[in-house]
């Protein structure tokens, strides 16, 4: 299967960034272009006639136009692009809309990378059963659908796991150099036992990876980096 092509809308220039970034380190998706307006990304889509778009990450409070004045103008233009809001918009009307209109994914701001990764995964793994050649054959395909992108997160927090904790541990882990559980724990301000639990969690979700460090006396120490 082909990459999924994003179009990334957001007004802010560093969100921007970092959707894209986040966006092009899930393995399978590729970001085409950015726009900062409504406008900006309306043109993008009549340019490229909606076909070189797979699915567009959409903020809502743009500058110009609501993200859901946005769906609205697509539906009406025929498009068939998928949607996922990303937005740190809350009201309930809001939401509602966004479903009627068709959005397959909401992601409220703010939010981790894991969280992020597991809307795009769900969304891939939904695109692959929904261009399928053929017929669903029972009750039970559909219903698999509709899980795929309805589902509890893959990535929900273990009992006893903080967010906010989490996002410590994941801002003091290096992406090269590898640190023990102590050596974070310093970092982050939190203990080596609290540290090693959240890097274990890391590790079990694939956002780390633990090598033995050697040349330390009696069992090797583990030390960690992030992938």
């Amino acid at each position: 299967m082909t990459d999924i092509r994003v179009l990334v809308v957001e007004d802010e220039p560093l969100l921007a960034e970092a959707h894209r970034a986040y966006t092009e380190r899930v393995p399978g998706f590729v970001v085409v272009g950015v726009a900062h307006t409504a406008r900006e990304a309306m043109a993008a889509l009549r340019r490229r006639d909606g076909a070189d778009v797979d699915l567009v990450l959409l903020d809502f409070r743009l500058p110009d136009l609501h993200g859901l004045d946005v769906c609205r103008a697509l539906r009406a233009a025929g498009s068939s692009v998928d949607v996922l809001a990303v937005t740190s918009a809350r009201d309930l009307t809001v939401v509602r809309t966004a479903v009627s209109l068709g959005v397959t994914h909401y992601l409220l701001k703010p939010f981790t990378f894991a969280a992020f990764r597991d809307k795009l995964e769900r969304y891939a793994d939904y695109r692959r059963q929904a261009l399928a050649e053929g017929e669903v054959g029972a009750q039970h395909e559909v219903d698999r659908m509709f899980a795929t992108l309805r589902g509890a997160s893959r990535h929900t927090l273990p009992k006893g796991l903080d967010e906010q904790t989490l996002n410590v541990v994941l801002a003091a882990l290096p992406g090269r150099d590898g640190l023990s559980a102590s050596e974070v724990g310093e970092r982050a301000g939190i203990s080596r036992v609290t540290a090693r639990r959240y890097l274990e969690y890391l590790v079990t979700v694939d956002r780390a990876v633990r090598t033995p460090r050697y040349g330390t006396p009696g069992r090797p120490e583990m030390e960690y980096r992030a992938v």
